[in-house]
């Protein structure tokens, strides 16, 4: 059948109860903030506060946590845990009703209102907002992009000096050159000296700068800082350019060479090459802007932080203007977005500098007064962990409050905490059962459905073919992703049956839009499930939408088979139980819809869910028995494969492969909203309480194939497994007896 569009139209809420009015009023435009800087973070901490109706929010930064530059040296000197500077995008998008996407923006097209991705489809904007900083790669200087570690991006820096940090165990001396003798360059230098010493390491640490150091910094601050290099025992190389960087030195244009284990890009901070191409004005390849924070040249597109410069009144790079300029962003967005009033943004002329000296003091320098001391490092503490409090402290969002008056049971059914999306909105296993039990028998001869099947089986002259069908409720904001996720979770009942998928439709509903964000959801929707089925031979030949409160995906899918079809009642005893992904989707889910999840779990967690299982389906093949764990629970499916097969089985959940955070999560008691009835397993189990246990009772959503195979052919189909890139794991075996679960 051909896509249509319905005229219905539901009319009831979900996600944070707060949101449910909002979340019945039409999507009109697109707001797309590119980079996760501190101009962006707080606007969308305020958004979060205040959501404008109507307006879709969508956040693009390549990783799941931006990096407080102010506390970056504290990392670097081992005073701060890395933790301790990261602002979890993931979390704030969450809390600001913003969709996450962790790509890299590569182009924007003004015209066409454009933003380019990397290694996906190009999204469309109403209005653009850039904050994305500067990098400080040098590729005028050889070597250096193969030798050397720019500062900026912060997280890659930070990646790279911790490790080569826990390398120096065991090292007696190391050679670090900080390229540039600015406040920066100084800082970090101090910082690399104060951990390495910490370390047990004899550090010998040097700054080159081509011109003269620490130039425009006033002079008692220069004093004070010039003297603490000394104390340190750094060496400043001043006048002195750097010609090449080696693999362990630095050669510069004077001759010389000096050692270096570790050498640092501090100097020649420049905007990322692709904003100078967008053809809007720019300034040294920053991006000219007005009073009011928009380009020049493109009034749809507003920047801030180090890759905005202020046409108006130009003033030098620094943290303090992106932090001073996220209310007037604010304001002028949303401004933008309905049409009000906007705000003219006043940088200040003069501006506090704390600048750590890594031992416990700092410096602080404003309007040529200059202080130092340990009261100025705790002066510069406070307010850094001020600063970040304000996103590691995101304030809870009310509930809507329920009518006076209500049903009995209402409050019961809504629970404490809000809807999971995916197999956790599903419904329990009991309740499910006693409605499939009122089906009756197939009449054809040629339809051989088993109880408990992932698919129906159809008899096709002399081979056969599955069909299955399933939906999700949305939980993901990122459309693609979401895609991604349904296809590969819809296939799943067709690889446990050891079937090649053949042809899919889709079920989609939207929510309400406009036409034009329609279409463009509705393309991001059907290019990633094509892609899917592409590489698995299949293809996407239709289906139907409709439009409703909230988006939901499903999936009718056919698959054929030469053989029989693998099912769930050929487990043997003796058999050993192979798992392909890990287990706990439904917990993580769970805990990021109320914000407690950290980003980076939830986006390796997704990404993993993400993951097709066609490859993994070829291995197992000659399985007795297998089954997808979907929305009951490992617990729940193996249940049904000891059932169908009249046998016990044995786990061992030490062996369960779980998902980063999982385990962590559950011990809090976040629970997903479907693991209440997928604990009514638990009756036939002999089981020790903790969270790994629990964990077998969480729905999966496009979770890991479960099968049964001979114990002669395990070391063989892991090593493929494994080879494929799966997190495939022996988990347990089936036992003679009775149908009962045993974990150990």
């Amino acid at each position: 059948m051909g896509f249509t569009f319905s005229a219905a139209v539901a009319s009831v809420g979900t996600g944070n109860r707060s949101d449910n009015m909002q979340s019945q009023l039409p999507l009109t435009r697109d707001l797309v903030l590119i980079g996760g800087g501190h101009t962006h973070a707080l606007a969308l901490r305020m958004w979060g506060m205040n959501r404008l109706a109507g307006c879709r929010v969508t956040l693009v930064n390549p990783d799941p946590v931006s990096l407080y530059s102010g506390m970056v040296p504290g990392v670097v000197a081992g005073t701060y845990a890395r933790e301790a500077c990261e602002i979890d995008l993931v979390r704030l998008s969450r809390f600001a009703g913003a969709r996450f996407l962790p790509v890299r923006a590569t182009g924007l097209d003004t015209r066409e209102k454009l933003v380019h991705l990397e290694g996906r489809a190009s999204i469309r904007y109403d209005v653009a907002s850039l904050d994305l900083g500067i990098h400080t790669a040098m590729s005028e200087i050889a070597g250096f992009a193969s030798d050397a570690e720019p500062v900026k991006p912060l997280d890659r820096f930070l990646d790279r000096w911790e490790s080569w940090c826990r390398a120096r165990t065991g090292i007696a001396t190391a050679d670090v050159c900080v390229i540039g003798a600015g406040l920066a360059g100084v800082e970090l230098a101090l910082a690399a000296g104060n951990r390495l010493r910490g370390l047990g390491v004899l550090a010998r640490v040097r700054v080159l700068d081509a011109g003269a150091a620490l130039s425009g910094v006033a002079g008692n601050t220069r004093s004070l800082l010039f003297e603490a290099l000394r104390k340190a025992d750094i060496t400043l190389h001043e006048h002195t350019g750097v010609e090449e960087v080696l693999s362990d030195g630095v050669r510069t244009t004077d001759g010389r060479t000096y050692p270096s284990d570790f050498t640092i890009g501090a100097a020649g901070a420049r905007p990322h090459a692709w904003v100078g191409q967008t053809g809007m004005e720019t300034f040294d390849g920053h991006i000219v802007v007005d009073r009011f924070l928009r380009s020049v040249s493109s009034p749809d597109v507003f920047a801030s932080g180090d890759c905005a410069h202020f046409g108006f009144n130009p003033r030098p790079k620094a943290g303090v203007y992106a932090v001073r300029a996220a209310p007037v962003l604010y304001r002028n967005l949303r401004g933008a977005l309905s049409g009000r009033q906007m705000r003219k943004f006043r940088p200040q002329g003069e501006y506090l500098k704390l600048v750590s000296l890594g031992d416990g003091q700092a410096v602080a320098d404003r309007s040529g007064l200059s202080f130092k001391g340990e009261w100025v490092w705790h002066w510069k503490d406070h307010i850094d962990r001020k600063f970040m409090r304000r996103f590691q402290e995101l304030p809870p969002m009310p509930q809507t409050k329920l009518p006076r008056e209500v049903a009995q049971g209402v409050g019961d059914v809504l629970g404490d905490a809000p809807l999971c999306g995916g197999c956790g909105a599903k419904v329990a296993g009991a309740e499910l059962k006693a409605g499939l039990d009122r089906i009756p028998p197939p009449q054809r001869k040629d339809v051989l459905t088993l109880p408990g099947d992932d698919a129906a089986i159809l008899a096709m002259g002399g081979d056969w073919q599955v069909i299955t069908t399933d939906h999700l409720r949305a939980f993901s904001n990122d459309t693609a992703q979401f895609a991604r996720i349904a296809i590969v979770h819809a296939l799943g009942d067709i690889w446990a049956m050891g079937a090649r998928p053949q042809v899919a439709l889709a079920s989609v509903t939207l929510p309400r839009m406009r036409g034009a964000m329609q279409s463009e959801v509705l393309g991001e929707i059907l290019d990633a499930a094509t892609k899917v089925l592409r590489a698995e031979g299949a293809d996407l030949v239709g289906g139907h939408t409709s439009v409703g409160a909230e988006m939901t995906l499903g999936f009718t899918l056919t698959g054929l088979s030469g053989p029989y079809p693998i099912t769930l009642e050929g487990a043997k005893p003796d058999d050993v139980l192979l798992l392909t992904k890990p287990i706990g989707s439904g917990t993580v889910l769970a805990a990021e819809m109320q914000g407690l999840a950290r980003g980076a779990d939830v986006i390796a967690t997704l990404d993993e869910m993400a993951r097709p299982q066609g490859r993994a389906a070829q291995r197992l093949r000659t399985a007795h028995a297998m089954t997808d764990v979907t929305g009951f629970g490992l617990a729940g499916h193996l249940m049904e494969m000891c059932l169908a097969s009249g046998c016990a089985a044995t786990l061992r959940p030490e062996d369960i492969p779980l998902y980063p955070g999982a385990e962590a999560l559950a011990s809090r008691g976040i629970r997903s909203t479907l693991y209440p009835g997928n604990r009514a397993t638990a009756a036939a189990m002999t089981l020790a309480s903790g969270p790994r246990t629990d964990l077998l009772f969480d729905p999966q959503t496009a979770g890991g194939l479960l099968a049964a195979v001979d114990p002669k052919e395990v070391d063989a189909m892991l090593d493929g497994l494994r080879s494929d890139g799966f997190r495939a794991a022996r988990i347990g075996t089936i036992e003679a007896g009775a149908p009962h679960i045993s974990v150990l």
